[in-house]
């Protein structure tokens, strides 16, 4: 399985945990090992990696924006993979989630509570940004697929209720983690103008947003767009309790997702089904 982030990501973050128990259940299943490889940062070096690993396929967990060249190296190689994201060939497989259409529902959940002056905490929404406010001049213009998708159903919501995306504080954080979340809010520009609410791309970066803002006694709504919200359940005790975590189930159940998504890999590995080759969960908002 390869994703880009440090190794002891894969057993610290809340979603990411989850989702290896569930496509390590499929593995048992199925009498297969699990060979986790972490991605360097550098393109190079992720090549070498990918063309390294002794195994018979790939999952390809969150493998960001440099996901294009990884796949086509897997390619190369002649091995089956499946992907978490979206893959712009037909014929490639992937297992997951409609990321703009998800993240809209969330932001629809906070504008029918009113508010119309929000803040929009991602992680790395430009290269090498600081952490705290960022001036992006169109959501396009955010590299991550995965950032931009959700940030633009966000924004899409917001226009829906008169919100154009330059009338929006878009915070940067340097990474997926709770202490990320905390400092990017926490930078001096962060929350320079009048803000009621901070829609996050992820579950640790809303509970970190909600870290600095208890401390500095600022009462505002913070919704996230939470991957697990069993994760967030175990932390939100140290949070405002008043401060709303909006759970978007489009990654629970998300042992059975990890299971599916591991299952489609180790079935074309067997070469027994032809499936339709995308995959897209159902979700809601509660």
């Amino acid at each position: 399985m390869l994703f880009t982030s440090r190794l002891s990501y894969a057993f610290t973050d809340p979603f990411a945990t989850q989702f290896l128990t569930g496509v390590a259940q499929a593995a048992e299943r199925h009498d297969s090992s699990l060979l986790l490889v972490p991605l360097p940062a550098d393109a190079a070096g992720a090549r070498k990696a990918v063309e390294n690993a002794a195994v018979d396929g790939f999952c390809v967990y969150c493998g960001g924006d440099e996901e294009g060249e990884i796949v086509d190296t897997i390619r190369n190689r002649g091995l089956p993979f499946v992907t978490t994201s979206a893959r712009p060939r037909a014929e490639d497989r992937w297992v997951g989630i409609d990321e703009r259409a998800a993240a809209r529902s969330v932001a629809e959940h906070l504008t029918g509570f009113g508010h119309r002056r929000v803040a929009l905490l991602a992680e790395s929404v430009l290269p090498d940004a600081a952490p705290g406010r960022v001036r992006v001049r169109d959501v396009a213009d955010v590299p991550h697929p995965t950032t931009r998708e959700r940030l633009a159903g966000f924004a899409d919501a917001l226009a829906a209720v008169g919100v154009d995306w330059p009338q929006l504080t878009i915070l940067s954080a340097a990474d997926n983690g709770r202490p990320a979340g905390a400092a990017a809010v926490r930078a001096p520009d962060a929350l320079s103008e009048p803000i009621t609410a901070v829609l996050a791309c992820a579950d640790v970066l809303a509970l970190g947003a909600l870290d600095t803002l208890r401390d500095a006694g600022r009462h505002l709504s913070v919704t996230g767009f939470v991957f697990a919200i069993d994760a967030v359940t175990r932390h939100v005790s140290s949070a405002r309790p008043d401060a709303p975590i909006v759970a978007d189930p489009t990654r629970t159940p998300r042992l059975s997702g990890a299971r599916h998504f591991a299952a489609v890999t180790l079935r074309r590995l067997a070469d027994q089904i032809q499936p339709a080759p995308r995959t897209a969960t159902p979700y809601c908002t509660r």
